[in-house]
């Protein structure tokens, strides 16, 4: 395991989070006993399309999919692996193969064993399935010569194959329930879970998700709450919701100012601690197939006309950074030294001219639809607003309001490239492996999945410049061959960056055990206790 973990050290060592040190908390305390029982109330902004993570990714998916789904290894907030689901691990000498041996006695919801052929179906199951196909593209077979043991052959070494089997986006699924010949994207099981965490499902419907402890979770004692329900609670209502008891908790926080007015709430507390592995960017998509944004100038326009410093100090305060590239500001491997796009509205302006598009009588240009979520907080609304101002009133474009209620909806709609030009944000993931090779390789254009290549994003030299990247071992190689990706990315504009925005975590001042990964709060909820243990009495319901 000699070169995954020296990367892994050299890599990780560096990450550091934007300061927020006025909305931190300690979320645990020394010495202090855990206690069993309680119901936990969550929030999920949106109902998912399912709760299946191994086909489909995003917040509203993988967090409740980390509760009823297994992975075989867990990080810890200093990145370090122990083990979960697998007892210990060993990667060859070559770099070639990683041996899990799992936990003997462990089994899924349904009291069947989990089993070696679990794990490999598992992993073909993502590998064909999951939007971030690339992740595990160098996976050559899963050999298992016995019950508990998995040995990943690999085509060529794969530095981020840890994180991935320590993550949310690879699940242990039954192979016995999902390998009946089904589709695994409409499978029933999606909705009617067997799985292999600490939590098993009970019941679902329009406005929540009710689970119960799995009484014979592998891991000794845990999970300590008897229930988690997560509550479809949207970004209107968070503070209703805390003030009367409908929420105990909510992650990935990012409006400043909603924070900042719910820790007044003597009964909450917040923490920014545990979304290392997250790098969440804020971005303008440009669909490439479509007229006007098929044209570089006018991408390049878009960009010099819109000013990134002003939100980062108007609407989040200087807590977010600016987004320059594909990659994160807060990653080692980014870099600032990209053509930036600041602030230049004549060149927007003789960009839009030299293009075709020019001033009407009236100053205007063009008009061109502007795909959003409705389900935004007050940060995204007031973000929406201000571009579709700028930008009409600095180089004559209408940005005509697209917005779409149902997130299912807003992910049907992009990812079948419907739309022209759209607001989202979207994970780097630890590693660009997992999360930023999925949005600009061309192999990863694929119909109807989110969050891949959905900009019809082509560059030969760019795929190459991955993949080498992707297997490359030496940090000083591979950090150069990102480099030379994130300029030629970043020159090109398949999407504008704006932010990376910063992350937090609201709860109660009872709770403990929160955020002990890098995951933010898509991991199993089986560390978290209450001081005091809170029934479920059945609150009432928010009126939304």
């Amino acid at each position: 395991m000699r070169t995954t973990t020296f990367w892994l050290i050299v890599l990780f060592s560096l990450w550091l989070l934007a300061p927020w040190s006025y909305l931190d908390a300690t979320e645990t305390k020394v010495n202090e006993e855990p206690q069993r029982g309680g119901v936990l109330y969550a929030s999920l902004s949106a109902r998912p399309a399912h709760l299946n993570p191994a086909v489909q990714t995003g917040v509203i998916t993988m967090t409740p999919g980390a509760q009823l789904f297994a992975h075989l290894l867990h990080i810890d907030r200093q990145w370090k692996f122990h083990p979960y689901l697998a007892e210990r691990w060993k990667s060859s000498d070559d770099g070639l193969s990683v041996t899990f041996h799992l936990r003997h006695g462990a089994v899924f919801h349904d009291g069947k064993p989990i089993t070696s052929e679990d794990v490999a179906f598992s992993i073909e199951a993502v590998k064909k399935h999951h939007p971030f196909s690339t992740m595990l593209k160098a996976v050559e077979r899963v050999d298992t010569p016995d019950p508990h043991t998995a040995i990943v052959r690999l085509k060529q070494p794969h530095p981020a194959l840890l994180i991935v089997t320590a993550s949310p986006m690879l699940p242990i699924l039954p192979k016995h329930v999902y390998g009946d010949g089904q589709d695994l994207l409409t499978h029933p099981a999606n909705w009617k879970v067997v799985g292999s965490g600490p939590f098993r499902l009970v019941k679902t419907n329009s406005h929540q998700i009710v689970m119960t402890r799995h009484e014979r979770h592998f891991m000794p004692g845990l999970p300590y709450l008897d229930q988690v329900v997560f509550k479809k609670i949207s970004e209107q209502t968070v503070y209703p919701a805390f003030e009367t008891g409908v929420l105990h908790m909510n992650g990935f926080q990012s409006d400043v100012e909603e924070v900042k007015e719910l820790v007044k709430l003597p009964h909450l507390r917040s923490s920014r601690k545990g979304y290392q592995g997250i790098g969440p960017l804020q971005w303008i998509a440009f669909n490439l197939e479509k007229p006007p944004f098929n044209d570089f100038r006018v991408r390049q326009a878009i960009a010099y006309a819109i000013d990134r410093d002003f939100l980062v100090q108007n609407q989040f305060h200087n807590i977010a950074k600016a987004a320059t590239g594909p990659i994160s500001p807060n990653h080692p491997l980014y870099t600032n030294q990209v053509e930036r796009y600041d602030l230049n509205v004549a060149k927007a302006n003789r960009l839009l001219d030299e293009a075709g598009y020019p001033r009407d009588a009236s100053g205007f240009r063009f008009s061109t639809p502007f795909t959003y979520s409705t389900n935004l907080s007050e940060v995204w609304r007031q973000t929406v607003e201000y571009l579709r101002t700028d930008l009409l009133n600095k180089i004559g474009v209408e940005l005509r309001p697209n917005p779409i209620a149902e997130f299912k909806d807003f992910m049907h709609h992009i990812s079948h490239r419907r739309f022209t030009l759209a607001l989202d944000d979207v994970f780097n993931w630890a590693d660009p492996v997992i999360g930023v090779h999925r949005t600009y390789d061309s192999h990863n254009i694929r119909e109807g999945v989110m969050w891949s290549n959905t900009q019809g994003y082509r560059n030969a030299k760019v795929d190459t410049l991955m993949h080498k990247a992707g297997i490359e071992t030496d940090p000083v190689k591979r950090k150069k061959l990102y480099h030379d990706f994130q300029k030629i990315v970043a020159h090109e504009l398949p999407v504008y960056w704006l932010v990376e925005l910063p992350s937090a975590t609201v709860y109660h001042k009872d709770l403990r055990g929160i955020n002990h990964s890098i995951w933010g709060t898509m991991v199993p909820f089986d560390r978290i206790y209450w001081k005091k243990p809170i029934a479920d009495d059945d609150p009432p319901e928010l009126k939304q």
